[in-house]
Order: C-alpha cells, then structure tokens, then sequence
C-alpha cells in the first residue's frame, strides 16, 4: 500500500497540471504526457506486474483509438478535431487505467465536453461553440472519477 502512494501522487500532479495547462493554453505538452504514461506503465511494474500487459495494451489501444480519430477527422475535414497532446493523453490514462476501461473513459470525458459545450451554446450562443474546445481537462476529470471506482471497487 505505501509504494502505490508516490505513483498516486504522480498521477494526480502530472493530470492536474495537464488539465490546467490545457485550460490556459488549448497545449498538453509532452514533458507532462510521455511521463504520465511512463509512471503509469512503471507502476503497474511495481505494484501490479499481473496486470502490465493490461496496462500496455491499454496504452496502446488508448493511443490508438484516438489516433483513428484523429486522422479520420483531419482527413475528412482537412482540419483537426482533436489534438495529438489528447490522443497521448488518453495513451496515458489507458496505462493507468488498463485497457478495459477505455470505453468508459472516452465516453465520461465525451459526456462532459457535451454537457459543457451544451452549457455555453445556452448561455452564450453558436459565437462561443466556434472556439476550440480543449478535450484534456474532461479527459482528466474522467481519469479521476475512474480512478476513484476503480478503488472502491478494490481493482
């Protein structure tokens, strides 16, 4: 138990500040991501090593489904509809979290950005929907609330 709170304590700094510089900026630089995932993958090579290929594929496939979305937006619309920093973002909350929780962190963070979105169509009007809206903080907030089922549920 006490060798998982420095890994708690990295998860919850390195998406803290990636939903905070994603706020400020519209960026999720690479000096926070690489080592989310890094720390996501050394922790479960830690404390977890049963689920480390879980966690690899959950990486990869966090990488991957994002990056289809990606492409797949820019080629059909010649422009993007999310950014890189999100699909390595979402990679290392798929390290984290493993692959299995994937859906439920895609479509948390998608309810939220829909919810939001929704909030400043009503209140402001189309005006503010043209702006970009930064994907990092819901994807954040929904690493947290899995992260928090997960330890409830003991997994």
């Amino acid at each position: 138990m006490y060798i998982d709170f420095p890994f708690l304590l990295i998860y919850v700094s390195l998406s803290g500040l990636l939903l905070v510089h994603d706020l400020r900026t519209g960026l999720l630089p690479d000096k926070f991501t690489c080592p989310l995932l890094w720390s996501g993958l050394l922790f479960h090579q830690c404390c977890n090593p049963t689920q480390l290929s879980d966690a690899l594929w959950g990486a990869i496939a966090g990488y991957g489904v994002f990056s289809l979305f990606y492409w797949g937006y820019r080629l059909a619309w010649h422009q993007e509809g999310l950014g890189y920093g999100d699909v390595k973002f979402l990679a290392a909350l798929g390290a984290w979290h493993r692959w299995d929780s994937l859906p439920l962190l895609i479509l948390l963070a998608a309810g939220l950005a829909c919810c939001m979105a929704g909030v400043a169509f009503i209140t402001h009007g189309k005006r503010k929907l043209k702006n970009p809206l930064p994907f990092g903080p819901y994807l954040a907030a929904a690493g947290f609330v899995v992260g928090w089922l997960n330890l409830i549920q003991g997994g």
